[in-house]
């Protein structure tokens, strides 16, 4: 059976949402999710929100504009997120957030806003840098994604359908999916697969460990399902990163 991958940057049309597909956009069904965490008694379950008070600052909004490819007079509107892996002011999100883009708005968790600079992007990977005119900010911690096991904790940072700073809870659900185990067999890098609700607006967001690191960066989950989500293994997307930036 044909998978449907959707990548999961929001888009906005005019006054028409939309989400981005391979082919083309089709609606996407909510994916009602219950936290694990949420149903435990276990004092232990109090590390979400440590990691999140942690992580979050380092999250940002990326919203983007480009000419319509079937209409130039028409404009695209994108939101998507990322994060900050130096302090100097680099984000890493997904290519396709800001792939085309003729303008990049990056608003970071305490409200600030600054023009983005895309550095580069690796289209196969999915993997772009952004760079704002800051200094001293907050940076997420990069994890070892080779050291990732199933059955860990995963927990989404994101701006799901525009509602800013959204997290969610789930597993690891496997590691090493190949882009074709996927229905996305141009993508030849492995994925972590994950349970933690994504939605679209989530793409280049990071998905993090018990310990607040980030293993992945969320990209896209398969249409039509439920608990399907799938994010770029941290260690790859780093090193595109070093590249992209040298």
């Amino acid at each position: 059976m044909k998978k449907s991958v959707v990548y999961l940057s929001a888009l906005l049309i005019g006054s028409v949402v939309s989400f981005s597909l391979l082919d083309r956009p089709t609606p996407l069904q909510s994916q009602p999710f219950t936290s694990i965490a949420a149903q435990s008694n276990d004092a232990n379950s109090n590390f979400v929100t440590a990691v999140v008070e942690e992580v979050s600052p380092a999250v940002v909004r990326i919203d983007s504009t480009r000419a319509s490819q079937r209409a130039q007079s028409r404009i695209v509107r994108g939101t998507g997120s990322g994060f900050i892996f130096d302090e100097s002011g680099l984000i890493l999100t997904n290519a396709h957030v800001v792939d085309s883009a003729s303008n990049v708005r990056v608003t970071l968790n305490d409200g600030r806003t600054f023009t983005g600079q895309v550095l580069g992007e690796d289209e196969s990977a999915d993997v772009a840098v952004v760079r704002i005119q800051a200094n001293n900010l907050p940076v997420a911690t990069l994890g070892n994604s080779a050291q990732v096991q199933p059955g860990e904790w995963a927990i989404a940072i994101g701006n799901p359908l525009g509602l800013d700073h959204t997290v969610t809870v789930g597993i690891v659900s496997a590691t090493d999916r190949s882009g074709s185990a996927i229905g996305s067999p141009n993508r030849r890098d492995s994925f972590i697969q994950t349970d933690a609700a994504i939605n679209p607006g989530n793409s280049g967001g990071p998905l993090l460990n018990q310990q607040g690191e980030v293993i992945g960066m969320n990209t896209a989950i398969i249409g039509r399902t439920q608990g399907l989500g799938f994010a770029i293994p941290i260690d790859r997307a780093q090193a595109i990163a070093a590249q992209i930036v040298s």
